[in-house]
């Protein structure tokens, strides 16, 4: 019976490529950090959607294992972060699997001031503990998660003198925010807990992903995060990590379909550099290659263009339609500005739309439609006061809507 062949392209939020592209001396910036004694500096991995932040973060994870660092963490839903305490529990519960096994000595309970039923001999860190440690520590809830921490490292260390320390990673960390209105601090909650231990030498790594929009929060939030991160902003693979995203799969999975050096061109250039559009152009051009040799197709016939008009049906057309005509015709000029996909100015905008627009774009005008284009989340306003798009290759799909049918 013929084995069928399989597409080794993946593209998803989050999903392992076949071949991780790049992205070495970012390893080498995440081992440098695992090897602080004390911790001085944490990390966050910031980037645009679909340059890889996910994937990255879980290749740093075995990278941690290996230095004999423990992992804890998820992604932080809304749910997550709405107040101090939702955030406070989400730790103690990444936190107790790695915990659940480990005793708490006699000294350390007779500290915090726990008696064990006369039943249970021995007490173990699990999250029941850790939750009852939290509720009966007097204070706010800061002093709470801290005494929580500081028992944690104490009974790991005494338990496994070979571990180094404890990563606590986060992915989708803009969902963090204060909120003033409900006198909910958790985001400042978090950065002061961490300020906090690390100057005790406790070793706790925090490292915290997301969107650009990140590390100005954490910022806003607190001005020691400055010198609190180290910020490693994930760009475009270059060409030949492109080369190597696109191919390697192939060779590596041994597969009888194969880009041509032209089509292999074509790919590299309209993916923008950016990982999870290599995957989703390589996916749907190998699947359709397959379907026309199923179908008898003794020549198929497939093009990145045609592939691209499926990338504007998934990925791009969603977010295209919950904009109005009018925010529509501010991305449209936009889009038209030569440097559109790396950052542009509100006066750029505006001189743009007089060249062409029926109704020209004033300042004040600009700055709000592009605050509420925030909002639904197609752009960000960076440190510098500049505008980008927050979704990549958005001005070649907007101009690709404004192209005459057939161009």
């Amino acid at each position: 019976m013929k084995q069928p062949i399989l597409n080794p392209f993946r593209p998803g939020a989050g999903h392992p490529p076949p071949y991780l592209a790049g992205r070495e001396e970012e390893k080498r910036e995440f081992l440098h950090l695992l090897a602080q004694e004390p911790v001085l500096t944490n990390l966050v991995l910031t980037g645009l959607r679909g340059v890889g932040k996910t994937v990255l973060l879980e290749t740093l994870k075995p990278l941690a294992i290996q230095k004999n660092w423990l992992w804890a963490g998820t992604d932080l839903s809304e749910s997550a972060v709405v107040s101090e305490d939702s955030i406070a529990v989400r730790i103690l519960a990444d936190l107790s699997p790695l915990t659940a096994n480990t005793l708490v000595s006699e000294s350390e309970t007779r500290r915090i001031g726990f008696t064990a039923p006369a039943e249970k001999q021995q007490t173990y860190l699990d999250f029941s503990f850790l939750k009852w440690v939290y509720d009966n520590t007097p204070g706010l809830t800061s002093d709470k998660l801290k005494t929580v921490l500081e028992l944690v490292w104490t009974s790991l260390s005494l338990n496994n003198s070979g571990i180094r320390g404890v990563v606590l990673a986060y992915d989708e960390a803009q969902n963090l925010s204060d909120q003033a209105d409900r006198r909910q601090y958790p985001l400042s909650l978090l950065l002061d807990v961490f300020q906090s231990i690390q100057k005790k030498g406790l070793p706790f790594l925090l490292v915290l992903t997301g969107l650009p929009t990140l590390f100005p929060k954490l910022v806003e939030a607190r001005t020691f995060s400055e010198r609190m991160f180290h910020v490693v902003m994930l760009g475009r693979l270059n060409e030949k990590e492109c080369r190597d995203a696109i191919l390697k799969p192939i060779a590596q999975h041994s597969c009888p379909v194969h880009f041509t050096d032209a089509a292999v061109a074509e790919i590299v250039k309209y993916s923008g550099g950016y990982p999870y559009f290599i995957q989703f152009l390589c996916r749907e051009m190998f699947d359709s290659y397959l379907q026309q040799k199923d179908g008898g197709e003794i020549n198929p016939v497939v093009t990145v263009e045609q592939t691209i008009r499926k990338l504007d049906s998934d990925f791009f057309a969603g977010r295209w339609n919950r904009v109005t005509d009018r925010q529509r015709e501010l991305l449209s000029v936009a889009a038209q500005l030569p440097d559109c996909d790396d950052e542009f100015t509100v006066q750029e905008v505006v001189e743009q739309s007089r060249k062409g627009s029926k109704k020209p774009f004033s300042p004040s005008h600009v700055n709000q439609i592009l605050a509420k284009l925030a909002d639904n989340g197609l752009v960000y306003k960076n440190r510098h006061g500049r505008y980008l798009f927050a979704v990549p290759l958005l001005g070649g799909f907007i101009r690709r809507q404004e192209a005459p049918e057939g161009v």
